[in-house]
């Protein structure tokens, strides 16, 4: 093999290490170790991409001496690698856009802790964006909850941090629980584990007509266990509550990359495991469609009522989540696609958001309160213009990044028969109104003159070089955003083929 094809085992293996290596670091040194390896972690994915883009096809990397069905293997595509190549970008702006955050809201001899668990949380995600053995896929997912938990629970100076972390974990096992219920009935059935035998035994099994009861259940389980971890409506109730209580740049990796780690794991096991065909025909797929629906018109009314700014970024989360899951729920390669666009969008839209909402507090004195941020954005001018951007992308503003989403989507509802296109085609329309009312309106209250903030003139120092961090983080943040908008094709066209070399 070329150097390059062990990349994404190199990395994973990589960031593993690095958790225990940040354990036995300082906390200086630690948060500095953790940007270069995201720095680097970032351009080893671009060259996969690259390299895998010129192949024009997958490849699969052979973990030990043993192979298919026995062994362990990460298959490597352009769908994995434009995701891993994201995955490891926005954890670097993240980083850097929340680093004087992590400094403040982590008690100084725990920064190291931070460090370590983030490292922990980015071998999981790239774990399950690469894993092409759902056993391993289910340690991982595990490994993904402890850690994403433990980024929640590190912010001392929020008291309510610890109930927040306690109501995430008892909903991410919940998930995992029913996830591992599934691997299990699938190895019962099948004796595989590995993706592609076990796609080859599903369906063998779905053409002699065995075993048709327990493949629905177990269809049902690995979608209602991956949709609570990716908290898609009605089981979004522990996300606004762990965003709120985050530090800024543990909220944006929580929105932008651990929800969608879960949604790639789901994509992979439907092209794999279950077959694009069965799929779309499935009660699985009107399942995730309904759920989707609902969490695009009801996440964005909830997130309307919200007088706390981190709270109504969450909601607003849910209710983009719930686009992903309308698009997987179409059934077609269209929304397929639409899903994949939505889930590059935001990623690149949300952490910004969050970024700039850490950016608001910090010259707000710490609330969170809409009513205590007015005026927030003259005081804090660059976060104002990377919520304004932000804004502008989840409402589906033409040039930025929600408009290719939207218009995606849109597209393959047109193209669909059925009760499944009006229906989306309504929630769009009625959830870009909804967006643009709570947006708008937050924008307008961040911009707000009429001097009746009491931090109105508060003013605060910030240290130069983590500003320096949080002035390219949110550079970068933009020019993806306007990229998304203008240069979309770009990202579908990958999307697209390596969506084609996963079925």
């Amino acid at each position: 093999m070329t150097a390059v094809q062990n990349y994404p085992f190199a990395l994973i293996m990589l960031f593993l290490a690095s958790g225990v290596i940040c354990f036995v670091l300082s906390g200086r040194i630690a948060k500095w170790y953790c940007l270069v390896l995201c720095g680097v972690g970032t351009v080893m994915m671009a060259m996969t991409l690259r390299y895998v883009l010129a192949a024009g096809e997958s490849y699969v990397y052979l973990m030990g001496h043993f192979p298919s069905p026995w062994g362990n293997e990460l298959r490597i595509g352009p769908f994995e690698a434009l995701m891993a190549a994201l995955f490891c970008a926005i954890a670097l702006f993240s980083i850097m856009g929340g680093m004087e955050h992590i400094l403040e809201d982590c008690e100084e001899r725990k920064v190291n802790l931070y460090f370590a668990s983030f490292c922990l949380l980015m071998s999981s995600m790239l774990a399950l964006i690469f894993t092409n053995d759902l056993f391993t896929a289910y340690v991982f997912i595990e490994i993904n909850t402890i850690t994403a938990c433990a980024l929640v629970m590190l912010n001392y100076r929020n008291g309510g941090a610890l109930i927040a972390t306690t109501r995430y974990l008892i909903m991410s096992l919940l998930g995992s629980g029913l996830f591992l219920i599934a691997v299990i009935l699938l190895y019962d059935l099948t004796g595989h584990l590995l993706m592609e035998p076990l796609g080859a035994a599903v369906e063998t099994l779905r053409m002699t007509g065995g075993y048709l009861f327990p493949l629905t259940v177990i269809v049902g389980l690995l979608s209602v266990g991956l949709g609570i971890k990716s908290a898609i409506f009605p089981f979004h109730t522990w996300l606004p509550d762990a965003h709120a209580n985050a530090t800024s740049a543990s909220s944006a990796l929580l929105s932008g990359l651990v929800l969608k780690a879960y949604v790639i794991l789901l994509i992979k096991l439907i092209y794999r495991v279950m077959s694009m065909e069965s799929h779309a025909v499935s009660f699985a797929a009107d399942m995730l469609f309904v759920f989707g629906v609902l969490a695009m018109i009801i996440g964005s009314v909830l997130a309307m009522g919200e007088q706390d700014l981190k709270r109504m970024l969450a909601y607003s989360s849910v209710a983009q989540v719930g686009y992903i899951y309308a698009g997987i729920g179409l059934g077609t390669t269209a929304g397929m696609i639409a899903a994949g666009t939505q889930i590059v969008t935001h990623a690149i839209t949300k952490p910004m958001l969050f970024c700039a909402a850490g950016g608001f507090m910090g010259v707000s004195g710490g609330s969170r309160r809409i009513s205590d941020l007015r005026g927030a954005a003259w005081r804090d001018p660059l976060s104002g213009v990377a919520f304004f951007v932000g804004a502008l992308s989840m409402i589906g503003i033409p040039l930025f990044g929600g408009f290719a989403t939207k218009l995606q989507l849109t597209l393959a509802s047109i193209a669909l028969p059925g009760w499944k296109a009006w229906l989306s085609i309504a929630a769009i329309v009625l959830s870009t109104v909804l967006n643009a009312i709570y947006y708008l309106k937050t924008t307008a209250a961040l911009y707000s003159k009429d001097g009746t903030s009491p931090y109105d003139e508060l003013r605060v120092t910030y240290r130069t070089l983590y500003r320096a961090l949080y002035v390219i983080a949110i550079l970068a943040f933009i020019i993806l955003n306007i990229w998304q908008g203008i240069g979309s094709g770009t990202f579908t066209g990958i999307i697209r083929e390596g969506l084609s070399l996963l079925g």
